[in-house]
């Protein structure tokens, strides 16, 4: 049955269409004449009725109120609205409201009628299809979907977070995670660090103490500088001091669109003034959250963020006390800070840790000292992966006037305890030495102490002594070479371009032994060169440790040096351009005393390994004094000066290790200083307005030098010309 309203022949064109729709049974359908810019409702089948609890008398009116004022989708809407200016048939979703208020879906088709003959519509047909029950199933799919959608993002989001806390020691650590939350999840992000005050950060300074005293957070609202102590907190409510001390709630929000978010001389004052200079103007500032970054036993900072205003599902509508942190940025900041402040504590204690290791280690390993009648030259550079500590060792020591011991050895391990181990080791091989000299039951009376010792590292070692016998004509003195390995690489024996490898007297590691150790011996000639080393200098993970091995001794076999500094540098350029591990090295070459060519005497030189510290100049300073008084080279006054300006050069413009070699030219005193800075050295006239910048400028006055590329940056040399005063203190001192 059909509803209709009475009228004229209109009457029967609704009664002609509502025939025809009257075909299909069971659909909703309401016919619409084609009258702008009313468009009334002319005629509504039962089923619409039945479906919508609404009559023709209900809807007879303007269409485009019906349904506007039904419709909830404003898409759809749209939607119809082109077709029929367009007039086309369409198809529409709509969400529509019956008539007891509540809402359904229905898939909506609109069609014109044309007359016969015309060629404008004069009706419009609306067919209705109720697809609510799968239009909630495909919600709620979708709505399944975007939370795994949801869930892996913020997965992922946590890794990349976690990757970069990995690196936290780089310098700019901070910023690249503050960089990717403001990429990914916030309009800003940026970090402070409560190193006994707040302050900006852009990455962790790993020299800080893991636990500070205090807190400093700069100039407050009287440009008075406040500091805060627990129990001693300045009048007036300070929320960003509360969640410092780990009073506060999880996050709070400041609101730097009022006056004073804090009170005058607190650190909400001065955060809230930071945040204002800091924050760009395109992150619409207002409100910002903060959170505390947690260590273990206080907080060591804050993560400020300025939300995203939120939108859709994610509304928040108490954006003021909540910071406009929906709940899955809320927890994606709190993971962050949490994996943020953990890594800050671990990154501080891991460089605390190597720092007293390579201080202890700097401690153990001995100064070269001049051995009277041999060339020795030493190396040690522990591999920078591991923070510079290692467990390989060298000693070369006067155990008797005419008995010297060398040893080189390796205990496992890149830490502290690898550091302890070895320093416990040297200390009991050379004590042991000294009584008894021999290398074979030296070891043996080792290994019986370690194992009471309980030393948790497994170590290996070569010790050697060289006796020196004189001869009776007159002569050259000759040597005798012995030793007993423990687990440890051969050391080298090289004689006219040969290479004998001294591969005797082996054993098991130190504190494995089996009660006997035995000692082989060699008569040296000479000329001859000894070379000892760790695996470091020839292991390499794309080539096995014998190929390693061979290749040390084709280098050592074509060393043209003379001297054995010469012979240790031409190693080192050839072997250790990269090394994977610690790299320890003692090259012992026996003097021919009857040379007279000068090539063949013993060549003094020393070597020192200096951190990059100011501390290391001093440290060079009575290195070259004491080196000048004890091969009695005059006044050191000007070699002083000079080896002050270029290990200050050094500490200053360069990074890595410094390393300071003396050698005695015959002519004078000369300095190497090496840095990995490859930047070549500049003569100024100084820095304009400020103190300084002439060092080079007095080296030219007192020396020759130079500089030349290293295999990892650059060596600045000065030969000092001898018995000049020095330019600025005069002979001995004086104005």
């Amino acid at each position: 049955m059909v509803n209709s309203t009475p009228g004229d022949g209109a009457a029967d064109t609704v009664d002609s269409i509502g025939r025809a729709v009257g075909q299909i049974v069971g659909m909703p359908v309401l016919v619409v004449a084609a009258e702008p810019p009313r468009w009334p409702v002319v005629w509504v089948n039962r089923a619409f009725t039945d479906a919508t609890g609404l009559t023709l008398d209900d809807v007879a009116g303007p269409a485009v109120d019906l349904i506007a004022l039904s419709a909830e989708d404003a898409s759809g809407l749209h939607q119809l609205r082109d077709a029929v200016l367009d007039r086309r048939a369409t198809s529409a979703l709509l969400r529509l409201r019956r008539a007891r208020g509540d809402w359904f879906w229905a898939r909506t088709v609109v069609t014109p009628v044309t007359a016969e003959g015309a060629t404008e519509p004069t009706h419009w047909v609306a067919a209705l299809v109720d697809v609510t029950e799968q239009v909630d199933r495909d919600a709620a799919v979708a709505a399944e979907v975007e939370v795994v959608r949801r869930e892996s993002e913020d997965l992922a989001l946590i890794g990349a977070v976690s990757d970069l806390v990995m690196d936290l020691d780089d310098p700019y650590g901070l910023r690249a995670i503050a960089e990717l939350l403001a990429h990914r999840v916030v309009a800003w992000a940026g970090f402070y660090v409560d190193d006994d005050g707040l302050q900006a950060a852009d990455g962790v300074d790993v020299h800080r103490a893991p636990r500070a005293s205090g807190r400093r957070h700069g100039p407050g609202g009287t440009g008075v500088p406040f500091v805060a102590r627990r129990g001693a907190r300045p009048p007036g409510d300070d929320p960003v001091q509360r969640l410092l001390d780990g009073e506060g709630e999880t996050h709070l929000v400041l609101d730097l669109d009022t006056d004073a978010p804090g009170e005058p001389g607190t650190a909400s004052a001065w955060l809230a003034e930071d945040l204002r200079a800091r924050v760009p103007d395109g992150a619409a500032v207002g409100h910002v959250a903060v959170l505390p970054l947690p260590g273990r036993h206080r907080e060591l900072g804050l993560l400020a963020v300025v939300p995203r205003a939120a939108t859709g599902p994610d509304l928040v509508h108490d954006a003021p006390a909540r910071g406009g942190l929906d709940e899955r940025t809320r927890t994606i900041l709190s993971l962050t800070a949490r994996r943020v402040g953990l890594a800050m504590e671990n990154v501080r204690l891991y460089a605390r840790e190597h720092r007293v290791a390579e201080t202890l280690q700097r401690a153990m390993l001995p100064e070269q000292a001049e051995i009277e009648g041999l060339d020795v030259w030493s190396y040690y550079a522990p591999n920078v992966v591991y923070a510079q500590v290692g467990g390989d060792w060298y000693d070369v020591v006067q155990i008797a006037p005419d008995v010297v011991g060398v040893v080189i050895g390796d205990v496992v391990g890149h830490d502290v305890e690898a550091a302890a181990a070895m320093g416990q080791l040297r200390s009991v091989v050379r004590a042991y030495a000294f009584e008894v000299t021999e290398p074979g039951p030296v070891l043996e009376r080792v290994d019986q102490l370690v194992g009471g010792m309980r030393i948790p590292r497994s170590a290996g070692l070569v010790l050697t002594t060289l006796t020196r016998r004189d001869p009776e004509d007159g002569g050259c003195p000759s040597w005798r070479l012995e030793y007993s390995r423990a687990g440890h690489l051969p050391a080298l024996l090289v004689r006219d371009g040969q290479v004998v490898l001294l591969d005797g007297a082996g054993g098991a590691l130190i504190g494995f032994g089996d009660g006997r150790r035995r000692t082989a011996r060699h008569d040296l000639l000479p000329g001859d060169v000894l070379v000892f080393y760790t695996d470091g200098l020839i292991e390499r993970r794309d080539r096995a440790l014998p190929d390693g091995l061979a290749a040390l001794r084709e280098v050592a076999a074509g060393a043209s040096a003379v001297d054995a500094a010469g012979i240790g540098e031409e190693l080192l350029a050839r072997l250790a351009d990269s090394p994977e591990d610690d790299v320890a090295v003692v090259v012992v070459r026996i003097p021919d005393l009857t040379d007279t060519s000068g090539h063949g005497g013993n060549v003094r030189s020393r070597r020192w390994q200096l951190p990059s510290e100011p501390a290391s100049i001093a440290r060079a300073r009575h290195a070259v004094l004491r080196t000048s008084h004890a091969w009695e080279l005059g006044d050191a006054a000007n070699a002083e000066l000079v080896v002050s300006e270029l290990v200050a050069n050094a500490v200053l413009h360069g990074w890595g290790r410094v390393t300071l070699r003396l050698h005695d030219t015959g002519d004078g005193l000369r300095i190497e200083v090496e840095d990995s800075n490859p930047t070549p050295p500049v003569a100024t006239e100084g820095h304009p307005g400020r103190i300084g910048g002439f060092g080079m400028r007095i080296v030219e006055r007192l020396a020759d030098w130079g500089w030349r590329p290293s295999r990892g940056g650059k060596v600045v040399w000065a030969r000092v010309r001898p018995s000049e005063p020095s330019v600025l203190h005069g002979p001995r001192g004086g104005a």
